[in-house]
């Protein structure tokens, strides 16, 4: 104990050289159940590295701010142990990354033995793990690429997605609506059945969620901050160096012990300038940064892969560069995954802040309102497949882990990654806690987006019924259905319902004569009044009152999601794996400053 009081002594410098002040802060720290360096880091006000440079001088051995590029080459590329790997070796040096522990224990072992001083140095953690990432590059590359095909080779958008397949579905998607083009003059009484099953279902679910009570969603007692682990936060980012500030503004706001947070920004080495604004806040020691090379194929998944075995924490959850959480988001899932261990994710609420700013960014807040706020709610307590939104998923690690992380070569990686989960009958759920982003100002940067979400969501339907024997074994005959009317409506919903309206308005024009079959009015009317009276009822639960005339506009918003099926279908063959950046930080609305104002009726 006195040793343990001694180092603690020396780390926290002049003002706290009583024993009892250091013992009182080493008692504090294990009360907490957090590694005491780190403790004394955050709540200190010290950095990582004055922190290890004053254990190194405790323990009479030499500190080092990097390590020489060899240096870690021989160890067995075993990556997901790189986490806890705090030693390697180069010509007869061993570089340490002790924690408190074990720096008392190598401490001791040079005052037996000073000539062991001369064989070691002491590193930070993260210096550790930055070198690691950039020594071991190659097979981090490789296992973030190649590591779902290897593991389950049916469920990878890699290899089952050849340029056949992704024909061979275009044509279908052809098919159908040009069926639906010709339906009311030809084959009517075979066609239309055929529309009304691939519409109505979809429709029927969406007004029944609209109409019915909102799912509640499941809460537990929060932890205190002695029960809470590790929690990492994963933050992908490539040419976003403005958004950094306020990134970082937001995650130091988060309501969890400092010295349990991970925090790693995951930068592209070619995106110079995000590079260096990460760099610019890495003193605060919950920050980290994690280089990505530049290797195809350019996705986010890829870059969340290549960082996930340097994940620590219990569990995981990936914000994008605009998100700004509530900040006890992280303490109620950590708190919801302790009182319910078969949960192994959960989906925080998506809210669109700058809403009022346009038309489009009106009807994308509805679309929302009613995706996040009421279906999934809903999805997740009947235990049905859900496909994830692309930020404020939170895992449990070790599962994500199973189910072999991200599809790299996938667009939409989120929604991939909750069919996969549903699969192997992992369970997905819904939090009561709200994540506030931006949605796109121009029609340019909202189609960018809505077409790699289409084709996303296009290259998932394809990869999973590739081997539709195999998808259903795994998820049952009723994830099944549910897959395929979710999933297919989403890719198809939108085209049809603008075939049908077009057709409509041609047969007005040619013939001043609009009557139709009454399958045809009950599958266009029942689409629209069922994505108008969810939005509508998502944002009534918002509090956002002032939005809801504008999902008038629906049947246009809906004109436009065509065009994105049409521009997703055609990269679908000429371009798969390409990435259309969403660009952020565009909006006029002060960030943070409306989200008070958002809440949910209880």
């Amino acid at each position: 104990m006195a040793a343990a009081l001694d180092l603690t002594r020396i780390i926290l410098g002049s003002s706290w050289q009583r024993e009892d002040d250091a013992r009182d802060a080493l008692e504090n720290a294990l009360a907490l159940e957090a590694e005491p360096f780190a403790y004394f880091a955050h709540r200190f006000d010290l950095t990582d590295t004055l922190v290890m440079a004053r254990a190194a001088s405790w323990a009479g051995v030499a500190m080092v701010e990097a390590l020489p590029p060899q240096a870690g080459r021989e160890l067995p590329h075993r990556l997901e142990g790189l986490r806890d790997q705090r030693l390697v070796t180069h010509a007869g040096i061993s570089y340490v990354a002790p924690d408190f522990a074990q720096a008392l224990r190598l401490g001791a072992l040079v005052q037996r033995n000073p000539v062991v001083a001369e064989r070691l140095r002491f590193v930070t953690g993260r210096t550790m793990r930055a070198h690691l990432g950039k020594t071991l590059a190659g097979p981090l590359l490789d296992n973030a690429r190649q590591g779902l095909a290897r593991l389950w080779p049916k469920a990878s958008g890699h290899l089952d997605l050849s340029l056949a397949a992704r024909i061979g579905f275009v044509l279908v998607l052809a098919a159908i609506i040009a069926g639906a083009a010709v339906g009311p003059y030809w084959f009517e009484f075979i066609l239309l059945p055929l529309m009304a099953l691939l519409l109505l279902p979809p429709a029927l679910l969406r007004l029944y969620v609209a109409l019915r009570p909102p799912s509640p969603q499941a809460e537990a007692p929060p932890l205190g901050d002695d029960a809470l682990p590790i929690y990492t936060i994963m933050v992908p980012l490539r040419d976003e160096a403005h958004m950094v500030p306020q990134l970082a503004r937001t995650l130091q706001r988060l309501d969890y012990p400092p010295e349990k947070l991970d925090v790693k920004f995951v930068v592209e080495d070619r995106s110079i300038d995000t590079l260096r604004q990460v760099r610019g806040v890495l003193d605060d020691p919950r920050f980290e940064l994690i280089e990505v090379p530049n290797a195809l194929p350019h996705t986010k998944p890829k870059a969340l892969n290549f960082a996930l075995p340097f994940v620590r924490g219990e569990f995981v959850v990936v914000y994008d560069a605009e998100d700004i959480p509530e900040p006890d988001q992280l303490r109620r899932a950590a708190s919801l995954f302790a009182h319910h261990p078969a949960l192994d994710c959960v989906q925080a609420e998506l809210v669109i802040e700058n809403a009022e700013e346009t038309w489009l960014t009106r009807l994308f807040a509805g679309e929302y309102a009613g995706q996040f706020g009421l279906l999934l709610p809903l999805l997740g307590r009947l235990n049905l497949p859900m496909p994830l939104g692309g930020t404020s998923n939170h895992f449990r690690t070790s599962a994500l882990r199973e189910v072999g992380g991200w599809d790299a070569f996938n667009v939409t990686e989120d929604a991939d990654l909750g069919v996969r989960l549903s699969r192997l009958r992992y369970r997905t759920g819904t939090i009561a806690s709200r994540t506030f982003e931006e949605a796109p100002l121009t029609l340019t940067t909202w189609m960018r987006q809505r077409t790699r979400w289409m084709k996303g969501w296009m290259k998932t339907y394809i990869v999973h019924n590739m081997h539709p024997i195999a998808l259903w074994r795994d998820m049952g005959w009723r994830n099944f259905l549910v897959f395929q009317i979710y999933v297919g409506n989403l890719i198809i919903c939108a085209p049809l319902h603008t075939v049908f309206l077009l057709v409509l308005g041609l047969r007005l024009m040619l013939t001043g004569d609009i009557p139709m079959a009454p399958l045809y009015w009950i599958v266009l009317v029942t689409g629209y009044v069922a994505a108008f009276s969810i939005s509508v009822a998502g944002l009534v639960r918002n509090g956002q009152k002032r939005l809801l005339w504008f999902q008038a506009l629906l049947p246009i918003y809906w004109v436009l999601h065509s065009f994105a099926a049409l521009r997703a279908a055609r990269e679908l063959l000429i371009a798969p794996y390409f990435w259309g950046k969403t660009t952020h930080g565009r909006t006029r609305v002060s960030r943070g400053m409306t989200s008070s104002q958002i809440r949910a009726k209880p």
